[in-house]
């Protein structure tokens, strides 16, 4: 077998016993096609090429490392590629492909995680308002019951887009999710939310379907699956056509710095000011670590610095890490 197909067979591993997501698999893939042709080529401080992985050693992965911190690459890159290696060859132990891990001792780079960009509430008031603005249109229907279930929620868009009608409560009180490899039930405690979804429901989603059925059935129906956000044409709403709907929404209100991960980290940041258990927010944001959660946390820390005296009420810059 060559380098890359033990890769191969790791990101298959990732897929099918961990649940990787498409996104974190595509960056492993480019992560470690990188090193492996590093080896392969003797690139950067590599003294010969190298043509099997029992022969990388602590220095091959520290050259490499280097390779890219010599060409200014983002601290976080650099630190996502050790990560990915790291993992890698503790996998190739388990198989016994190598039988040292020459990343076991490398120290993992600290790396600052930028804050989350989140909305105000205000901010958020401003971009329902357009939505109740609108006429009450099937499409308008179902906007405002996504965008408000979202902010309620917190789903990940993907998640969102996923949803089939059986995943909700009878009583429309909660909602089932399965993602990255596990499920979980998220409580849909705003009646606001319950009464559009029920709008929706009763006057938009028929509508929505009936293009469906005047030409081929829903793909998604092949297996006995109705989704629950539908189209113009009938068929499952998209991540990119529902970051469309937010986007014309968002420049209406004049929030021209949002996305669909901003509601949910605007919703995870608001549980706790009010005051939420750590714990429950990572179970209702399906995070597999707490410290994903903990990034919230210092949203308020930050805050608070800001209203100090001498701070003049400014705020820092915020990235828009995907958690």
């Amino acid at each position: 077998m060559t380098l890359l197909d033990y890769i191969e067979q790791f990101l298959d591993m990732l897929l099918s016993q961990k649940g990787f997501s498409a996104n974190t698999l595509s960056a492993y893939r480019n992560d470690l096609t990188q090193f492996a042709n590093f080896v392969m080529e003797g690139q950067g401080a590599l003294a010969k090429p190298l043509g099997s992985w029992p022969q990388v050693t602590r220095d091959s992965v520290i050259s490499f490392l280097l390779y890219f911190k010599e060409r200014r690459y983002a601290p976080t890159t650099v630190a996502r590629k050790q990560a990915a290696i790291k993992s890698f060859f503790k996998y190739l132990v388990s198989k016994g492909v190598v039988s040292a891990n020459p990343t076991e001792e490398l120290v993992s780079q600290h790396v600052d995680r930028a804050l989350p960009h989140t909305i105000s509430s205000s901010e958020a008031d401003r971009l329902i308002e357009k939505l109740n603005a609108a006429s009450d249109t099937p499409e308008t229907l179902r906007d405002r019951a996504m965008l408000q279930l979202l902010y309620a929620t917190g789903l990940r868009v993907g998640e969102m887009v996923a949803l089939n009608l059986g995943d909700l409560d009878p009583d429309l009180k909660s909602i089932s999710i399965s993602s990255r490899g596990r499920s979980r039930r998220v409580p849909i405690n705003s009646q606001i939310v319950r009464d559009m979804l029920r709008e929706y429901l009763k006057r938009g989603r028929p509508r929505l379907a009936q293009p469906a059925h005047k030409g081929a059935t829903l793909a998604d129906d092949a297996g006995g699956e109705k989704p629950l956000f539908l189209n113009h044409r009938g068929q499952r709403l998209t991540r990119q056509g529902f970051w469309l709907i937010l986007k014309g929404y968002a420049r209406a209100a004049g929030l021209n710095e949002i996305t669909p991960h901003t509601l949910r980290h605007s919703f995870a940041a608001q549980k706790l000011k009010n005051g939420a258990d750590m714990r429950d927010l990572q179970q209702m944001l399906g995070h597999a670590n707490v410290s994903t959660t903990q990034v919230y946390a210092r949203i308020g820390q930050q805050e608070e610095k800001d209203r100090r005296p001498g701070r003049g009420g400014r705020r820092r810059s915020r990235g828009n890490p995907t958690p």
